[in-house]
This record gives C-alpha cells, structure tokens and sequence, in this order.
C-alpha cells in the first residue's frame, strides 16, 4: 500500500474508532442522563404507552389508568377515593411528573425495573403489550376510612402503626386533593396544579401533614419525659411521690411553670401526673434528668432523623443545643420540640409493643404482572427505648389516663386502651388556636395491633374547647375500633 492511501486507511480507521468511542460513550456512559432528561419525550411516551401496574390496598387496585385522545401519551392515571388515597399514592402525572410510591416504585408500576426484565422479554417474543407491575401495600382500608372521615373538615392528620411489625395501617392528611386531577396534560390539569401550590393554595393540600409536617407535640412527649425516668432509674415505682414542689420556678428564671388549671401536681407520682397531665412534674423531670439524657432517649423513640417508609418523613426534632429552661420546656413538648404525626404513633407503638420499636414500612411487596412477587418486605426493629419491664409500666399509666384521665373519650367497651393528650401552644406568644393532640394504642389477646397519632391542627371548635381529649381522641378511637373490627372480619 503505497504512503498516501496508508495514511487515510489509517485516518478512517481512527474516525470509525472515534464513532464507536462516542457510540459506547452515549449508551454505556450518559445512558441514564438521557434517559432521565427532562426534554425527552420518548421516555414520557413509553411511560404512559400501556396501563401502570397497581396499588393494592386490601387485595383490591386504589389506582387505575384510562385512555386519553388528543395527546402523545396513551394512558394516564386514575385513583379511586383520590383524597383519601393522596397521602399514600402520591400522584403520577404526564406533565408534572410523580410523587411518593408512584415516584419511588415507578420503576416496577411501569414494567420497566431489572427485575421484570424476564417478563418484558416474554411479552416482547410473545407481542403481548407490556405490563407494570403491583405494589402491594400494608396499608387497612378500614382504618383509612375512619382516619379520613374523622378527620373531616379539620386541618390536620393521622397515622397508626402495627406496633408488632412496623406496618403502616393508616396515613391520612386533610385537607387533601384528588391526583386524578392533575394526572393528565389537559388545561384543567394545569388549572388544578396552580390552584394546589401553596401560593396559591395557604391550606397547601399537597402536603403530606401525617409525615412532612413537624409540629410541637406537647404533652404526648410526656410520654418520652416518663420513658425517660423509668430508664435511667429516676423513679421505678409510678405510684410513687416523685419530687415535684407546687409551685415549681423554671432554672435560671424568674417564672414558675404554670399548669392548666387547679390539679392536684404536687409530688403527684407519674400515674398522676400523666393522668391529670402535669407540666410542673414533667418539667421537673426534664430538668432532674438533664439535655442528654432527655436527648438520648429522644432519639431513641426516633427524633433527629429521617425514617423511610419508604416514603422519606421530615426529621422530629429535639433540640441538642439548650439551656436548663428551655431543655425543661421541651421535656413537656413545648420550645423547639417538633414532631410529625407518625413520629407519635411510633413513641406509643413502642410502649405497646413492650419498649421495642419497629420501623416503619407501608409497602409490604412488590408483584410482578404474572402475579410473582418479586420483593417481600420483613418487619425490622429500629430500636429498643424501653425495658419490657419499663414499658408495661408506662402501658399501665397509659391506661389510666383512658380509663379515669384526659382521654376517656378514647375508650372501647371490653377492649383496653392506653393514651395521652396534648394541647399545644401554637403562633407568637399562643396567639393562634393550639394544636390538639392524642395519642394512643388498642390490645387485645394478640397483643396491641394498633397505635395512633391524631393531631388537629386547625378546626371551627372555639378555642376554649379545643383539646386533644375533645378534638383528637375521638377520631383515634374510630381507627383503633377500625382495625380491631378489620381483625375479626379475616
């Protein structure tokens, strides 16, 4: 080969190279980028070319996919009780994307997760249309239901565990909004996600209240202030005295802490003071016991981090950084203590289940389209806040405050419950009607299969009645009763 030819051989050669560089490069290398670019459209047609796979409540679909004309995108999404379901489903939308399980499971909804590679080949040799798969939840319905319905036209939200497990029954937020709305790229689609954004919107129906909104918990964190005591041998016997003056000052301050109302605190042992929820004894305690231990076992009912449901929770807090006062303002949940509803229902799901606590999951498996499963999920335990010893003697004061305290409106005739109220202050100086708490746990033979959090962020009630025992205890009562029915229906 004569010089001039060998020197384009080796030119084209080097193009061809440069090709295939380029070729693998893009494939191999920016293969998910491309993919997930929000300007490629092909992915978004492919997503909605054939119906998603389902969420499964109950054995039954609270989702569902519909044709749609006019548009390159075949299919969009349905929900069935769309509000109710929000909180749990999220949404999936042509235009506006996905939130929540939709978001998180799109993967196995769509078909088109690794794992469903061997169903996808099938349909592709048989030319059957590809399928998603199933989401199978540990959500109850009954227990949605009266969640939702309790709530009504209230602000606020709930969630209740299986303390045995971990599973998430119940997960309600209100107010809430129809996914099926925005679901499609329609102009009214567009109108109904600008009237939801919370510039639009000061309710912000969107968010998720029962894990993405923190608020201060009040006297349910008692309940932690009490765990507390019993662990680090401050008191062992509830009965007890404990070393409580009336009045108490607050340390370092020239202010007593206030209780509400004429109630018997002094040196009120702790089944008194839970029962006739006693700040001064709390917060004493609080401040007898010191920041890190309060914070220690704070953090082990769950506060200071995130928890994946899988569905990420905004972190509870109890603040690290204090002075005495303020660590005895937090003890009775108050100064910069915050916590979400299933924060709650995880501090009472550890009681119930004598001091070990489970982490929270709402998906129990993922289904393949030829009904395999393809992930089971397994109860975990996250940690151990209390003895079992420790724990059946917090149950027990517990119980009282149903049976004779602030959350009599809690109980369920021949079924034992245990629970704690909160009233929470709420704006600059108190200003704005306070938060209504309750938190609370059912047993029976089996053990407890039930702990709630209700909190009632805004309601009509006037604010010298709002109370958790009033506004709150109801409503956890309706889910605990919900699930104890459900029990005897299977």
């Amino acid at each position: 080969m004569n010089k001039p030819l060998r020197r384009i051989a080796i030119f084209c050669g080097l193009l061809v190279l440069a090709l295939l560089i380029r070729d693998n490069w893009i494939q191999y290398v920016q293969a998910d980028e491309l993919k997930n670019n929000k300007n490629n459209r092909r992915v978004l047609i492919a997503r909605y070319s054939q119906p998603r796979g389902n969420i499964i409540v109950d054995g039954r679909p609270i989702t569902g996919s519909v044709e749609t004309n006019g548009t390159d995108f075949k299919y969009k999404r349905t929900y069935k009780n769309g509000p109710m379901w929000a909180p749990v489903t999220g949404y999936a939308s042509q235009v506006f994307d996905a939130n929540q399980i939709e978001k998180l499971e799109d993967g196995i909804l769509t078909g088109n997760d690794d794992r469903l590679f061997f169903n996808r080949t099938i349909d592709m040799i048989t030319g059957k249309e590809q399928k998603g798969g199933d989401v199978i939840t540990t959500l109850n319905g009954k227990a949605q239901e009266a969640a939702y319905k309790g709530l009504g036209d209230n602000k606020g939200a709930v969630a209740a565990l299986d303390p045995r497990t971990g599973k998430i029954l119940a997960l309600a937020s209100t107010p809430s909004y129809d996914p099926s709305k925005v679901a499609g790229g329609s102009k009214s689609d567009e109108k109904a996600w600008k009237a939801l954004q919370p510039q639009n919107n000061e309710d912000d129906p969107m968010l998720n209240r029962a894990l993405r909104q923190t608020y201060p918990p009040g006297s349910t964190f008692k309940v932690v202030t009490a765990a507390a005591a019993l662990e680090n041998g401050k008191y062992t016997d509830v009965d007890a005295p404990t070393e409580s003056p009336l009045p108490w000052r607050l340390p370092l301050s020239t202010k007593n802490l206030e209780n509400e109302g004429n109630i018997p605190c002094e040196n009120a042992s702790l089944r008194q003071a839970l029962r006739y929820s006693c700040n001064t004894v709390f917060g004493k305690l609080g401040d007898d016991l010191g920041k890190k231990k309060m914070l220690e076992e704070a953090k082990k009912f769950g506060f200071n981090d995130e928890v994946l449901t899988p569905v990420r929770t905004n972190a509870s807090f109890y603040p690290e950084d204090m002075d005495r006062p303020s660590n005895a303002m937090s003890s009775i949940g108050q100064f910069d203590t915050r916590a979400t509803p299933l924060q709650m229902a995880m501090v009472a799901a550890a009681v119930a289940n004598d001091g070990k606590l489970m982490k929270p999951y709402m998906i129990d498996s993922l289904r393949a389209p030829n009904l395999n499963t393809i992930e089971q999920n397994e109860p975990e335990q996250m940690s151990q806040p209390l003895s079992p010893d420790n724990a059946r003697k917090l149950q027990d004061i517990m119980e009282t405050v149903v049976k004779e305290g602030t959350g009599t409106n809690a109980q369920i005739p021949g079924v034992t419950v245990g629970g704690k109220t909160g009233t929470a202050q709420h704006g600059v100086a108190n200003s704005k009607n306070p938060y209504a708490w309750f938190l609370s746990y059912a047993k029976d033979d089996d053990g407890s299969p039930v702990a709630v959090a209700v909190v009632i962020e805004s309601s009509n009630t006037l604010r010298d009645d709002i109370a958790g025992g009033k506004l709150a205890a109801p409503v956890a009562k309706s889910v605990m009763k919900a699930v104890l029915d459900s029990q005897g229906d299977k």
